[in-house]
């Protein structure tokens, strides 16, 4: 039972989307894109990647600086503004909450933290 979407199939989900817990090692400002991210690298256990992440509106270098993230690791490599974005460092949209809390993106975590490139089913 799907919201807006029809419904797939739950193991054809898990075997095209593989989603992984990684910790930022590092943040920084990325003022050649056209939208306002940040460019983060994402320590999975055994290899870093590369992802360009909206997650300005909540969050300041500090804040993101050695916080787990739940990112999808197996889109391929899209390149913007010249940067190889090489995952997908997931969030929600906080629109429609209080005023007070402002617009952005929050980013999915965990818990508690859970060992870099733990799998998230």
């Amino acid at each position: 039972m799907g919201f807006d979407e029809p419904d797939i199939d739950p193991a054809e989900f898990l075997e095209d989307v593989e989603m992984r817990v990684g910790t930022v090692v590092s943040v920084d400002d990325f003022p050649e894109a056209r939208k306002d991210v940040y460019k983060l690298e994402v320590d999975f256990g055994d290899r870093r990647l590369q992802s360009a992440a909206g997650l300005t509106d909540h969050y300041d270098h500090d804040d993101l600086l050695g916080v787990q993230v739940v990112a999808v690791v197996n889109l391929g490599t899209v390149n913007i503004a010249g940067f190889e974005s090489q995952c997908l460092v997931t969030g929600v949209d906080s629109s429609g909450r209080s005023p007070a809390d402002g617009e952005g993106v929050v980013h999915l975590t965990t818990e508690r933290e859970v060992p870099d490139g733990t799998r998230v089913y």
